[in-house]
């Protein structure tokens, strides 16, 4: 059964965007391995670290100069790094484990950088750019975009145009990585960070862990029917017939003409013959 930090989530995820708390919304994903995880003393961390670089820092400080004192301190004082070397391990995408082991992927030292310089009265987003979050930074000419996976360094129109060819080859015009630089929503992490698990646990088979992370998906943007029907496969992978039969059927809602209706409304007869037999 979910518990308390699990169901809040569930509300926080599936509420108005603007009452979203996103750094406490991103500690909550790690509930499901962390039942007891003790949000305010993680959100407690994240004051104290913009404390310590706001006393680094001259009260006119600008941007350029903010930016350069919240990368000193995270990453050389606190020594924040990528894990590179084990990537794909879950631990990446929790973001108590990442402030403990001081090491995560993009999204999570993004996130905590975000909060960090935030607090000191930068003006941080999120960027869902393919195949690496990034944040972006708003200063008086412009924005700049910086990479807190490498140490909060700024990367030149060059460096997206090769990161883009990189994940996805084609074009890389000046325009098309301008489309990619927009500013995500907090729905929209949440939902990459909760994507990024889904993905881990499916391919290492804990299907119990990837299914409370597909229904948080799902809390977040119900109308997503490929979603509801990969739920419905885990379902129905874990013999539990008739909560597959529930995604199915809304999937083939969401999706009438979809490609795989066929093979969708197959495992509907099936499940049906599975659970007469039970009966």
């Amino acid at each position: 059964m979910p518990g308390e930090l699990s169901e809040r989530l569930t509300r926080i995820i599936s509420g108005a965007e603007c009452e979203i708390p996103l750094t406490e919304a991103a500690l909550l994903v790690a509930s499901h391995r962390y039942p007891d995880l003790d949000v305010r003393h993680y959100l407690d961390v994240i004051n104290r670290f913009g404390e310590s670089v706001s006393a680094r820092i001259a009260a006119d400080s600008g941007p350029a100069e903010k930016v350069a004192a919240l990368n000193r301190y995270l990453f050389d004082e606190l020594g924040f790094a990528p894990n590179a070397q084990d990537y794909y391990d879950p631990r990446n995408s929790l973001l108590n484990d990442v402030m403990e082991r001081r090491s995560g992927i993009p999204i999570t030292l993004s996130l905590i950088y975000m909060a960090v310089g935030n607090r000191l009265g930068l003006q941080l987003k999120g960027v869902c750019f393919p195949g690496h979050f990034l944040v972006k930074c708003g200063v008086p000419k412009g924005l700049i975009v910086l990479d807190p996976f490498f140490g909060g360094q700024s990367l030149a129109i060059t460096d997206l145009q090769r990161m883009l060819r990189e994940a996805q080859g084609g074009e890389v015009s000046r325009a098309i990585i301008a489309g990619f630089l927009v500013a995500a929503s907090k729905r929209e992490i949440l939902l990459r960070m909760l994507g990024n698990l889904k993905a881990i646990y499916l391919r290492n088979r804990e299907l119990d862990n990837a299914l409370i992370i597909m229904n948080w998906i799902v809390a977040a943007d119900p109308s997503q029917g490929s979603q509801v029907r990969d739920r419905g496969m885990v379902y129905h992978e874990m013999e539990c017939f008739r909560a597959a039969a529930a995604d199915f059927e809304r999937y083939l809602e969401l999706n009438p003409g979809c490609s795989d209706g066929d093979g969708i409304r197959q495992r509907l007869v099936q499940i049906r013959r599975s659970v007469s037999l039970l009966n």
